[in-house]
């Protein structure tokens, strides 16, 4: 059974910055992409970062480009979301969980029960 534990989240004031983790069971980060996507009341869930640790392959949404970096550790099968110079417009509940499809242009969850139950992040003064 793939199990997906969101931490790290919190509140934040504008340009701080948070780590946010993931620790996956249930499968292997050398097997599968993986990402993150956030969600705000009344919007679709969307894609902010994912990676497929075995070629590379990265996708950033223009939003968070060059603030926002992604990391795996395959080791122990927990991907990291590190957020720079948070804005406003970040605050969201973030999820991760397994990528169907993903270039560096786009990044597709996986269909199915693969999300967790997300972290809280708030920017705010």
């Amino acid at each position: 059974e793939v199990q997906l534990v969101e931490s790290g989240g919190g509140l934040v004031q504008p340009g701080g910055f948070l780590r946010l983790s993931c620790v996956g069971s249930g499968f292997s980060f050398n097997d599968h992409a993986i990402g993150w996507f956030r969600q705000v009341p009344g919007k679709e869930r969307e894609a902010v970062s994912c990676i497929n640790n075995s070629n590379g392959v990265t996708y950033f949404a223009d939003s968070v480009k060059g603030r926002f970096t992604i990391s795996a550790d395959g080791a122990k099968n927990t991907l990291y979301l590190q957020m720079h110079d948070l804005e406003p417009e970040d605050t969201a509940v973030y999820y991760c969980t397994l990528v169907w499809r993903l270039d560096w242009s786009s990044c597709y969850p996986m269909d199915g029960d693969y999300w967790g139950k997300g972290t809280v992040v708030t920017v705010s003064s």
